[in-house]
């Protein structure tokens, strides 16, 4: 196993420790289509490099090398790593190598575009990643941070309810932080997750909100799949 670390690199307390149920957030998400869609719309990668900083087990790798193109994953968690590396040994077209945002270990010049999902880019203090995607950037390319809208949604609920995870990044803040950096906002209003079932849909949710949070929303909802909104923040190497 590969054991460098790196100093901006902060173990995910839903990824990083519940592997197996965070997949099962990751195919709720993917059944929904919306996001992907909206991604490929945006930029699609056929015939370009893509890099995903922040790519976790390889999840998205793996669905992203369906479409073609040369896909590169980066990723700080060593255990996350290895995981990565399993699951895209038999895809000709995807690889994952070992780094975080503030360290991608690509020439400069070298990818068309990145994705960064909710990985890192979550406002002030990412200062350094952005100065390197900006780096492996080709002139023509594209960064996109996917991140949580607070705007509606279940999701949204359950945000402004929790006070742990990923609602101790205040909504804006961080948008306010995009937009001094020269970022497009792009709104998805109907990016919801499509569990299974409301028990699967329960066990996500338990991994992502504190049990308080997660008991106050189950009071009124017993159903599988989830409503839920997602920011885009998109920068394009053109006009930065």
């Amino acid at each position: 196993m590969n054991e460098k670390k790196f100093k901006d690199f902060i173990k995910a307390p839903n990824i990083g420790t519940h592997q197996a149920i965070y997949e099962l957030e990751n195919e709720a998400i993917l059944r929904n289509g919306v996001l992907d869609k909206t991604l490929y719309e945006l930029a699609d990668w056929k015939d370009k490099v893509l890099l995903d900083v922040g790519c976790g087990a390889g999840f998205w790798l793996k669905n992203y090398a369906k479409n073609g193109g040369t896909i590169i994953g980066v990723e700080p968690d060593p255990n996350l790593f290895e995981l990565a590396k399993t699951r895209l040994s038999s895809i000709e077209n995807a690889t994952v190598l070992h780094g975080s945002a503030e360290h991608i270990p690509l020439a400069d010049a070298s990818v068309d575009i990145i994705h960064a999902r909710w990985a890192y880019f979550f406002g002030a203090g990412s200062e350094l990643g952005l100065a390197e995607a900006k780096r492996v950037l080709r002139p023509g390319g594209i960064f996109i941070a996917i991140d949580n809208s607070w705007r509606s949604g279940d999701f949204s609920k359950l945000l402004r309810h929790s006070i742990a995870g990923n609602a101790n990044f205040d909504p804006e803040t961080t948008q306010n932080w995009w937009v001094e950096n020269g970022a497009e906002r792009i709104e998805i209003p109907n990016a919801g997750w499509n569990a299974k079932s409301a028990a699967e849909l329960e066990s996500i949710l338990r991994i992502e909100f504190p049990e308080e949070t997660v008991e106050h929303f189950l009071e009124t909802h017993d159903e599988k799949s989830l409503s839920y909104a997602i920011a885009l923040f998109v920068k394009y190497r053109d006009n930065w």
